[in-house]
């Protein structure tokens, strides 16, 4: 039996329904000089490669370095989560080949993250054959070590589709729970190519008699649903020929509703040293209180006053895209977000 790494701070997961403030978090904590701070590692490498049963690390490593299907509709949009400078012609990749675990991750831990990717699969294709989570750890394990970090948080935008499964693969890990008013959200997920993919998907797949929205809100198995749906909609429903134009606001808001309600129900499950909800309005409100709180979910002993200083210059008022709308599309979406928000406690 392989013996996993261990961590004297247990590793925390970001959770989140994505566009609510999850990457400034990220960013946040990449400013810590002991914290490992990996961002949408999960995104790129996908949750699906978590399914094989004890790969080698000669596969780890190809699902590190060979984009997916996922990989390269998730590269087709232009957004603050993709870190590789695709357009810097002095790179050594293009759109077309870069390795998923450069897209973001490795970029957002050092500017010479090229020379990283190198150094790292060695180290990867060396690994023994254990599930593809204990490959995670000892992955995770040699960056800390590589960085001087005593524990990971791993953030992938929009993880509250998927959070059942890590926790279920990474028991010893604890929440950050991200989460924003929903109705500036829905906004900013209209208006981002990833969430516009993901729920033209599944306003598509209403046409098959599968209504995505309902069993991502209520259904017990979703993770395994929507990983077998995964393929099938690559078959059945061509990215460029999918509803976009009949997405509307509320869509939007109901998909935030739904993501809500499937992460409330298995949050409060978790006992309360294993959880921070942590609410993005409070963080740009008072910076210094809330980022202090969340050193002191993942340890009280990294508490750095020099690191405070600099991490709560970070969060920066938004102006509300919500109070823009007119009067009947703001009734619309609070009315598409009202379960959800009524379960977050904000005001309607």
């Amino acid at each position: 039996m392989v013996s996993r790494p261990a961590f004297t701070i247990p590793p925390v997961f970001i959770l989140s329904t994505g566009r609510c403030g999850s990457t400034m978090v990220s960013n946040i904590l990449n400013r810590h000089p002991q914290v490992l701070s990996l961002s949408e590692f999960i995104s790129y490498i996908g949750v699906r490669s978590l399914s094989r049963r004890r790969p080698a690390g000669d596969w780890m490593w190809d699902r590190y370095s060979r984009q997916q299907h996922r990989t390269r509709l998730m590269l087709r949009g232009r957004y603050e989560e993709l870190l590789y400078p695709l357009d810097d012609p002095n790179t050594r990749y293009s759109q077309h080949d870069v390795p998923p675990i450069l897209c973001a991750t490795l970029p957002h831990l050092t500017e010479r993250y090229e020379a990283l990717y190198d150094e790292l699969e060695p180290v990867v294709r060396a690994q023994p054959k254990q599930s593809p989570a204990d490959h995670f750890r000892q992955l995770f394990a040699w960056l800390c070590e590589r960085f001087g970090c005593r524990t990971w948080a791993e953030r992938s935008g929009g993880s509250l589709l998927f959070a059942s499964r890590l926790l279920l693969e990474f028991p010893e890990a604890r929440v950050i729970h991200v989460y924003r008013d929903g109705r500036e959200t829905a906004i900013s997920m209209s208006r981002h190519y990833l969430f516009r993919l993901i729920a033209a998907n599944m306003l598509a797949l209403r046409s098959y008699g599968f209504n995505a929205m309902q069993s991502l809100a209520r259904g017990k198995h979703w993770e395994r649903l929507s990983s077998r749906l995964e393929p099938l909609t690559r078959v059945l429903l061509n990215p460029e020929r999918l509803p976009y134009d009949k997405l509307t606001l509320p869509y939007f808001g109901t998909l935030w509703s739904a993501m809500i309600e499937r992460g409330e129900r298995m949050l409060r499950r978790l006992p309360s040293e294993r959880l921070l909800n942590l609410r993005f309005e409070d963080v740009q409100t008072d910076p210094g209180a809330q980022i202090r709180r969340l050193m002191r979910f993942i340890d009280p002993a990294l508490e750095d006053a020099a690191w405070l200083r600099e991490a709560s210059a970070i969060p920066r008022p938004t102006p509300s895209k919500f109070e823009r709308l007119e009067a009947a599309e703001r009734d619309a979406l609070t009315e598409a977000c009202r379960p959800g928000l009524e379960r977050l406690g904000y005001p309607l």
